[in-house]
């Protein structure tokens, strides 16, 4: 067996572990107490409780065409580990839910500990290169055509799932439901980037246009270029600075290495990005 492909069967177990955890938050907390934390899974919920239909299969339902419509953007070996863990976390919900009970009938202890579970379980996937919904994709494909910027498209996600919650539940199950979404997104935020806010990538290698091209058509992320030259070599090189959200940071490696496996590669701390694609670049006065 070669290195490359074991590492990438130990990035795989590494998703489907984060997708396991993730399926636990969903059957023991958060699905029983009708708490819906935005995204895919969340409305999910609301359907499962409004119709019966499976919590599994409504995910599936909805994640696997937006997979399809944008496995160009993820490529392959991405989209590929995206897509099987999205299989396996809507079986294993389904499955789960059969054979496990829920832990506890307190909506506020299901929304914090449903959110931490699900925030770790989240970061695992994503850490080894994976995501288990596509919830981030169809914000990646709206922003494309609509420009809206991708982390206000997943605000608005999240924000129109958890009014529907509130709409078919009550206006306090959404209420928890919110609060399940930050205690999540601040969780996986602390286990992607620690108390950082996004990362600074610095690429040198051979091949710089075709990888600045990649990371631009792929990621939608721009890259600026700076000339530099190896004091050990005496060779000019071009130096790419790329900045990235801190789900991001996987997908960028392996697209790098996926050109030129011999780049030198440095990952920096940001802690605050203003600009497009980021925070919003406000004056004191606004």
């Amino acid at each position: 067996m070669s290195s490359r492909l074991g590492k990438e069967i130990l990035r795989m177990l590494g998703v489907l572990a984060g997708t396991t955890i993730l399926a636990l938050s969903l059957t023991i907390f958060l699905v029983p107490n009708k708490i819906a934390p935005g995204g895919v899974s969340g409305l999910a919920t609301v359907i499962y409780h409004v119709s019966s239909l499976s919590v599994g299969f409504t995910m599936l339902l909805i994640n696997v065409p937006l997979f399809i419509i944008g496995i160009k953007r993820l490529g392959f070996i991405f989209g590929l580990r995206s897509l099987v863990a999205t299989i396996y976390l809507s079986v294993a919900v389904d499955i789960l839910q059969r054979y496990v009970r829920p832990v506890t009938d307190d909506p506020l202890l299901a929304a914090l500990y449903g959110g931490i579970i699900m925030g770790i379980g989240l970061g695992i996937a994503i850490s080894n290169g994976g995501t288990t919904g596509g919830t981030d994709l169809a914000a990646v494909l709206v922003h494309k055509y609509l420009r809206l910027s991708v982390g206000t498209t997943l605000l608005l996600i999240d924000a129109v799932v958890i009014v529907i919650a509130g709409f078919f539940f009550s206006l306090e199950l959404a209420m928890y439901s919110a609060l399940a979404l930050f205690v999540s997104t601040k969780l996986l935020d602390l286990m992607q980037e620690g108390w950082h806010y996004a990362r600074a990538a610095y690429i040198i290698s051979e091949k710089s246009n075709e990888i600045a091209d990649t990371i631009m058509t792929k990621m939608d992320r721009g890259v600026t270029s700076f000339y530099g030259k190896g004091m050990y070599s005496g060779q000019n090189k071009n130096i790419l600075y790329v900045i990235c959200s801190r789900s991001e940071v996987a997908t960028l490696k392996d697209l790098v290495r996926s050109i030129d496996e011999d780049a030198f590669i440095v990952i920096a701390e940001a802690t605050e990005v203003l600009g497009e694609g980021f925070r919003a670049n406000k004056g004191l006065n606004d």
